[in-house]
C-alpha cells in the first residue's frame, strides 16, 4: 500500500496509489497521512478498501511530503560502511544520530533552496523509517511491530554550517526546504527486506551515489530499537538512516551544490524524487 498527500503546500490532501500507479482521494475515509492514520487498526482499514472505489484524481498534481503532522526527524549518520570510509571518520561503535527540524520537510519534487551564505549544500538519499506506534524503551525483536512504512528522505545538508561553525549537525540539515520526503510511505508488509534496498542519486544526469542498505552498519530493527531508549518514538515520527558513500563532500575537490542543478534520487520499491536547487529569497 503506497501512502501519499497531494495538493498545494500547506493543503495536502490524502491519497493512495493504485496498482495502476494512479492516485486515489482519501479524504472521506481519513483526514490526513499522520500518527492517527498511520496506526495498526487504521493501516488495516485501508488494506481492505477497494481502491476503484476511491474518488480518481484528475490530472498531475503536486506530491507533498507523504507525512503530515511530523513531531520530529531523527537522522542517523555515517551508516554506511563506504560513506564513513569517503568521511575520513571510524566505522562508529553505536549510531550516531541528530535532529532535522520539522520546519525543513517539503515534498518530494519542490524545489531545494540552497540557504543564504551557503557554498557547501550537499545531497544524501536515504531510505526513510516511517513509526506508527508510540516506541519507547523497545527490543530489537519487537521494532517492527513499530514501523508504519518506509519511504524516500533527501538528508540535504550544509556542510560548512554542519561541520565548521561549532556545535551539533543540526545547524547544518534544518533549512528550509533541506527535507524532502516521499513520494509515498509504502506500508511495512510491502516491504519485506528493508535491508537490501539498492538507493542512488543522480545530480545533473551523473550518478553519484549508488549503493544497497545492506551497506549499513546499524540495521533498521537496531536503529528504531537504539533511538527508543533516548526519546520516545511517536507516530509519525520519521527516521532518515543514513546515506551511502558519493557525496559531495566525498569528492576530491569536494564537489556541491549550486543554484540551477537538479537532483534525482530514489530508493528501491518507494518511489523517485526531483528536485531543483535554487537560491534563497526572502
Amino acid at each position: 500500500m503506497k501512502l501519499l498527500r497531494y495538493g498545494p503546500a500547506g493543503q495536502e490532501k490524502p491519497g493512495l496509489l493504485d496498482r495502476d500507479g494512479k492516485i486515489r482521494d482519501l479524504s472521506g475515509v481519513v483526514r490526513d497521512i499522520n500518527g492517527e492514520t498511520l496506526a495498526p487498526a487504521s493501516l488495516d482499514r485501508l488494506r481492505r478498501l477497494d481502491p476503484t472505489t476511491l474518488p480518481l484524481v484528475s490530472g498531475t498534481p503536486r506530491l507533498g511530503p507523504c507525512v503530515g503532522s511530523v513531531s520530529k526527524i531523527v537522522a542517523i549518520g555515517l551508516n554506511y560502511r563506504l560513506h564513513a570510509e569517503e568521511a575520513g571518520a571510524p566505522i562508529p561503535k553505536e549510531p550516531i544520530f541528530f535532529m532535522k527540524a520539522p520546519s525543513s520537510i517539503c515534498g518530494p519534487d519542490d524545489d531545494v533552496m540552497i540557504p543564504k551564505g551557503s557554498v557547501k549544500t550537499d545531497y544524501e538519499v536515504e531510505l526513510g523509517i516511517v513509526i506508527g506506534t508510540t516506541a519507547r524503551y523497545i527490543g530489537v525483536h519487537d521494532a517492527q511491530k513499530h514501523i508504519a512504512g518506509y519511504c524516500v528522505v533527501n538528508d540535504v545538508s550544509e556542510r560548512e554550517f554542519q561541520i565548521e561553525r561549532g556545535g551539533q549537525w543540526t545547524k547544518g540539515k534544518s533549512a528550509d526546504s533541506f527535507c524532502p520526503m516521499g513520494p509515498w510511505m509504502v506500508s511495512a508488509d510491502e516491504v519485506p527486506n528493508p535491508g537490501a534496498l539498492q538507493l542512488w542519486t543522480d545530480v545533473n544526469g551523473e550518478r553519484r551515489q549508488n549503493s544497497n542498505t545492506s551497506d549499513l552498519i546499524f540495521g533498521i530493527d537496531h536503529i528504531v530499537s537504539y533511538v527508543s531508549h533516548f526519546m520516545t518514538l511517536l507516530p509519525g515520527d520519521v527516521i532518515p538512516t543514513g546515506t551511502p558513500s558519493g557525496v559531495g563532500l566525498g569528492f576530491k575537490p569536494p564537489n556541491f551544490l549550486k543554484a540551477g542543478d537538479r537532483m534525482r534520487l530514489s530508493v528501491e520499491g518507494l518511489g523517485e524524487q526531483n528536485q531543483r536547487l535554487v537560491p534563497f529569497e526572502g
